[in-house]
């Protein structure tokens, strides 16, 4: 699958939170890593140990191949595997970008079904794994179409997790949100609302800009 703007975003907010929540040397987890792009871009500002997972023999062996390419293989170990069969807990960061077209028309190319459809992975299962493999004080953070936010808010409360931030994506100031990042924890907290737009007059914003001119190298 090719690299998205929004899975781009993505990452740069995920690790401005490992940032603002001290979550250095501790271990994170990226689900449903595809060509490994989250990992990577957290592995940029983090100094602790990172496991990428994927159901899928073909995604995993490129994300393994872009890790090894990169300056941090050590900090990153990608797993080819069912999230099920991922024993490990205790991760103060969990991200993912996962397959989230659940019930929406699919296409006929199995592997592009995996990474944008809940045949591999649904938002219920995603978070029951989540909420075992979580440290107490951790935090998930998820990105989904703007219209999977209310199924997802509702699978959070059942598993215990309350709502830290909220940020709408949009593609422009006229278009309506298209994406939502979203961080959740186990501490009850009002949820911080915020948009981000990506481009302005043709070009991109400059909140956009201040998150990825670290990972871009024409910003």
């Amino acid at each position: 699958m090719k690299v998205c703007t929004d899975a781009c975003l993505f990452g740069a907010w995920g690790a401005k939170k490992i940032q603002e929540n001290k979550f250095q040397g501790s271990r994170l987890l990226d689900i449903g890593t595809g060509t490994g792009l989250l990992a990577l871009m957290l592995a940029q500002q983090f100094n602790g140990s990172i496991d990428a997972i994927d159901i899928d023999a073909d995604a995993a062996k490129q994300a393994r191949e872009n890790v090894n390419a990169s300056p941090w293989s050590n900090s990153i170990q990608v797993h080819h595997m069912p999230l099920s069969d991922l024993d490990k807990k205790g991760y103060h960061f969990i991200i993912s970008n996962p397959p989230f077209y659940e019930q929406d028309l699919r296409s006929t190319d199995k592997q592009r079904n995996l990474a944008l459809h809940d045949t591999g992975l649904t938002i219920k299962e995603l978070w029951s794994y989540v909420s075992k493999a979580i440290h107490p004080d951790g935090l998930f953070a998820v990105l989904l179409p703007y219209h999977r936010f209310e199924d997802c808010l509702q699978h959070a409360g059942k598993n215990s997790f309350s709502l830290h931030e909220k940020v709408e994506v949009h593609q422009t100031e006229n278009h309506a949100p298209f994406r939502v990042m979203l961080l959740f924890g186990k501490e009850k907290k009002l949820p911080v609302q915020k948009s981000m737009v990506i481009k302005q007059e043709g070009t991109y914003s400059p909140a956009f800009t201040a998150l990825l001119q670290d990972y871009y190298l024409y910003l």
